[in-house]
């Protein structure tokens, strides 16, 4: 058995594979008597059947699948041999598939056209600067978050009269067009936050309203998106177009919150028995906590920056004649030519995105540790917990859990996804050169969200 490359460009070759008889010949003549021994055929006893007839009934078929698994072997063995890094799988030469008679089988011939992947240089320290957004950590947004934190423990009851940050336990009933209670229509009762409400004019209109006061009101106005609006009026998000626009609302009951005193008793809720004993050190802890909590915003901006700055700075050049007849070899399900030119832009976007992060990996070796990994998935299980003010688990049963999730391919790919992430980021703080640069929080989400 022989296999030969032949270069048909840059970054692609096609490798032909010379199956000889001698290759096949005794595979093909085993299985041949393993079928005659096996075989069922009516007039003929178990075990007794003629060669011959075994030779027309599956001859042909056996062939097909001994030379088909020799010559894939052959390949895969030269491309390992040869140390060939692939894009992709090699697919049979459209051109020339196979070369060789079926009916008479002598030596057989098969082409594959192979696409291979491309130098890609990426030098961190050669990189322009970038800037490292961080948030100025200010008495303005450490208020807030003091307010949140007593707005949190603090407590409810109700008032006469509606405040800018008071809740109203409303009754929405649907108006018609001419203003009048929609016969049929939503009636339902809920909540409406005065933080939420978007509309100025409306706020200043709700503002020291009293209960059994009544309003005409677009609930998207009330609301903080088509999720909460449709929640708001008791009905599925996919009816609300279907709804009209304008609603009776009768106010039921308005609540305010007292926010919770600023004592020892307040500290210890939050932070536990005599861990923080001054508002002072309430102010130092938060400006802590929101430093952390930032620096993971300003890191994934970072990445963001360098991932799109990279994707179009990097050259890369691609066979992508071959990536589009490989696409459509390969697709699970039949793709067209024009499905294929929809869509290879962003295609061929990730496919560069992963050749660049492949040699930041090699370059820096990077590597992912099973113990790493573990331990990794093992912290964002005790993330979850603490979202949901759940316990964490005992150790072995914390192991148990992240051994479970890595068992799963799909679930095991996205926690390799969110590691490597976290992997480049250091790569890239850690061999940028980084301009810090702050920002109050308004501009900062502007950045984030940009």
């Amino acid at each position: 058995m022989n296999v030969l490359r032949e270069e048909t460009g840059p970054l692609t070759a096609v490798l032909k594979v010379q199956v000889k008889k001698a290759d096949y010949i005794f595979k093909v003549q085993h299985k041949l008597e393993d079928h005659r021994l096996k075989a069922n055929i009516p007039g003929f006893r178990k075990g007794m059947v003629p060669l011959s007839v075994i030779q027309k009934q599956f001859g042909k078929g056996v062939l097909v699948d001994e030379l088909n698994t020799t010559a894939t072997k052959a390949l895969y063995d030269f491309i390992a041999l040869h140390k060939l890094d692939l894009l992709g799988n090699p697919i049979p030469l459209a051109t020339a598939p196979m070369q060789g008679n079926m009916d008479q089988p002598e030596d057989f011939e098969f082409s594959y056209e192979i696409g291979l992947v491309p130098t890609v240089e990426v030098d961190l320290k050669k990189q322009n600067p970038f800037t490292y957004n961080k948030v100025k950590i200010d008495a303005v947004l450490i208020g807030k978050q003091t307010d949140d934190l007593r707005r949190r423990y603090g407590k409810m009851r109700t008032v006469d009269a509606v405040g800018e940050n008071d809740l109203m336990f409303v009754q929405f009933l649907e108006l018609a067009e001419d203003n009048t209670i929609k016969e049929g229509g939503v009636m339902n009762s809920s909540t409406i936050s005065m933080d939420s409400i978007t509309n100025d004019t409306l706020k200043a209109s709700l503002l020291n309203a009293k209960k059994g006061d009544t309003f005409i009101v677009d609930p998207a106005d009330v609301s903080r998106g088509e999720n909460d609006t449709a929640s708001m009026l008791g009905v599925k998000e996919d009816n609300l177009d279907a709804l009209e626009s304008m609603y009776q609302i009768t106010i039921n009951e308005i609540r305010t919150m007292d926010l919770a005193e600023m004592n020892q008793e307040f500290f210890d809720k939050i932070f536990g028995e005599g861990v923080l004993t001054s508002e002072k050190e309430l102010n130092d802890r938060i400006a802590t906590d929101l430093e952390g909590m930032f620096e993971n915003d300003s890191d994934r901006i970072l990445t963001r920056d360098v991932y799109n700055s990279l994707l179009e700075n990097t050259k890369v050049e691609l066979p992508n004649g071959f990536l589009k007849r490989w696409l459509k070899v390969s697709s699970a399900d039949p793709i067209t030519d024009e499905q294929i030119e929809k869509e290879y832009d962003s295609y061929i976007k990730g496919l560069k995105w992963q050749l660049i992060q492949g040699q930041l990996f090699k370059t820096h070796d990077v590597k992912f540790d099973p113990n790493e990994v573990l331990e990794f998935t093992k912290g964002l299980l005790m993330n979850q917990y603490a979202q949901y003010g759940m316990p964490n688990p005992g150790e072995e049963e914390l192991t148990k859990a992240a051994r479970g999730i890595l068992s799963k391919r799909e679930e095991a790919n996205g926690i390799y996804d969110r590691l490597a992430e976290v992997k480049l980021t250091d790569l890239f703080k850690n061999n940028l050169k980084l301009n810090e640069k702050s920002f109050d929080y308004d501009e900062f989400v502007a950045i984030a969200n940009n």
